[in-house]
């Protein structure tokens, strides 16, 4: 079954380049990134894991942890981590799941339930396991996104996508197509206008159903 936004995000215990871990005790009170590859050595993927690895800090602050993952051993991951270094500088300082028996990948379906070939795959075999899952302090996922592998990710979309989903979970507002930090926001259907100038004061009626304010906070 495909998931969707606001399901609970799959638990699941893994080996990784930090140690086992128990993906929901790992997430612990914060966010969490969860991005996938689809093999080690991979040229587009040796780019994003060295730019995420750059962006480690940035994620900190929006109290949100990154992980990888890949259908790969986790003893390829640690080579694999050289490559990167000596590529983008960056060294990779965040957990990289090991997934060669395809059960991550299925349980989030990035791949079908039903595939069993796990020996002689390749990366186009394996296409499909180019998502960016964000996951919230209660476990469920906020944000999905599938890459082609031939496209590059940009992470700071899933920065400025964070930002949004932090903001729009602590105030009763939504953001604009193209927000970005300090723009305006969107008051919810939700508040009526009463309530919108208790908690934000003035705002602005740009449509009968579309009311905006400065960004609280």
């Amino acid at each position: 079954m495909a998931l969707r936004i606001n399901d609970i995000a799959p638990d699941f215990t893994a080996d990784t380049t930090e140690g086992q871990i128990s993906f929901h005790d790992w997430i612990g009170d914060g966010y969490a990134v969860l991005f996938s590859h689809p093999k080690d050595f991979t040229p587009v993927c040796t780019t994003e894991l060295g730019q995420m690895a750059g962006m480690v800090d940035e994620f900190a602050k929006r109290d949100a942890k990154i992980i990888g993952i890949s259908v790969d051993p986790v003893e390829d991951h640690h080579k694999w981590k050289s490559d990167i270094q000596s590529l983008t500088g960056n060294q990779v300082s965040y957990p990289m799941i090991g997934d060669p028996d395809l059960k991550i990948a299925k349980l989030y379906d990035m791949l079908p339930a039903e595939e069993t070939r796990t020996d002689g795959r390749t990366p186009a075999d394996n296409a499909t396991v180019r998502s960016v899952f964000v996951i919230g302090p209660d476990k469920k996922v906020k944000l999905s996104l599938t890459y082609p592998m031939t496209t590059g990710r940009n992470f700071d979309e899933i920065l400025r996508a964070l930002d949004s989903i932090r903001l729009t979970a602590q105030h009763k507002v939504a953001t604009p197509a193209n927000w970005q930090q300090g723009a305006d926001v969107i008051v919810t259907p939700a508040v009526s206008d009463d309530e919108a100038r208790e908690k934000f004061g003035e705002f602005e009626q740009r449509l009968p159903y579309l009311r905006t304010v400065k960004q609280p906070g």
